[in-house]
């Protein structure tokens, strides 16, 4: 095929169409009549032999053919959409601009932490608005409504850039009184109660079904695969509370290394390794292709790979 004989406009209407999954919604989204896209859809059909989106219980959804198009597609378009931009430097001195995060707790506690001292010094008048995995979607993300998701993700789409931040441990944190801290054997451990906490991912959370194991996460799972299972009485989101509630009551956080680090200068609390193995995390940093060529974007994420890196030599 001709590619000069292509409308290239039929990209950018396939592009729409993938991410929005809905013919009425990607013709607003492109100022267009609903007529239009649809008739753009079947040029499209027409164009790769494929019926691209099919509707099905779940709505529009998309071929094996236009699984494997969508990220293509979207790397082709922000290339152009980059180079047809005005070029300017980015100079992180003078500028006021916001970046806005998706963050965990886990890594506002830690990374975001040294981040914002770091950027006092290099770019003081820069504003960093960390938002929770419960105010966005993967798609908040990938039209650059979101700068940046930093966060551990089991999976993410294959239009979007990744990197690893890094790959943590984990730790146990308890109160220095706790009779773990001078016998801390499978067993002991076993026998004790525990506090529960992660938040991965994006979108609104729900409860956690303690008699659940496989849903619980990295720590429950090895302890399955060895045939055991903690009692756990509370379940947090936030690192920082269970910290805190480790500090004061009789119960063990279990939890990456790094978090627990945090408190490894406070007399009250004592840090040990886990009586058994589990496998380290990675946390990433996800962003989307519309602004990968951004140049201060580009700037943030080195800036982040840098301090994550001496947060690593510590």
């Amino acid at each position: 095929m001709n590619i000069a004989k292509v409308d290239l406009n039929l990209l950018v209407y396939l592009d729409v169409l993938l991410r929005e999954g809905s013919v009425t919604k990607a013709a607003n989204q492109l100022s267009i009549t609903q007529p239009a896209m649809s008739n753009g859809l079947k040029r499209l059909r027409d164009l790769f032999k494929d019926p691209l989106l099919v509707r099905t219980s779940d709505g529009m959804t998309p071929t094996k053919r236009a699984l494997e198009l969508q990220p293509i597609i979207r790397d082709v378009l922000g290339r152009l959409e980059s180079s047809i931009q005005p070029e300017s430097e980015f100079d992180p001195l003078t500028s006021e601009r916001t970046f806005r995060i998706m963050t965990s707790d886990y890594a506002e506690s830690t990374l975001l932490l040294e981040l914002v001292g770091r950027l006092a010094d290099l770019a003081p008048n820069i504003t960093l608005d960390l938002i929770t995995p419960s105010d966005v979607t993967f798609h908040d993300v990938e039209q650059g409504k979101v700068d940046m998701a930093i966060n551990r993700f089991d999976e993410l789409p294959l239009s979007f850039h990744q990197k690893v931040v890094w790959y943590d441990t984990f730790s146990c944190v308890m109160s220095a009184d706790h009779p773990l801290v001078q016998r801390c054997d499978l067993e002991s451990y076993i026998n004790a109660q525990h506090i529960w906490v992660s938040k991965t991912g994006f979108g609104v959370g729900v409860g956690i079904d303690p008699n659940e194991v496989q849903k619980l996460g990295w720590v429950d799972a090895e302890l399955t695969k060895i045939g055991k299972q903690r009692a756990i009485r509370v379940f947090t989101r936030h690192y920082h509370a269970a910290l805190q509630i480790a500090k004061k009551q009789k119960l063990i956080a279990t939890l990456p290394s790094k978090a627990a680090k945090l408190f490894k200068h406070d007399p009250d609390v004592v840090i040990k390794e886990p009586p058994f193995d589990i496998p380290p995390i990675a946390l990433k940093m996800a962003w989307s292709a519309l602004l990968h060529h951004d140049a201060g974007h580009i700037w943030l994420r080195r800036l982040i790979s840098d301090v994550a890196s001496e947060m690593n030599a510590v």
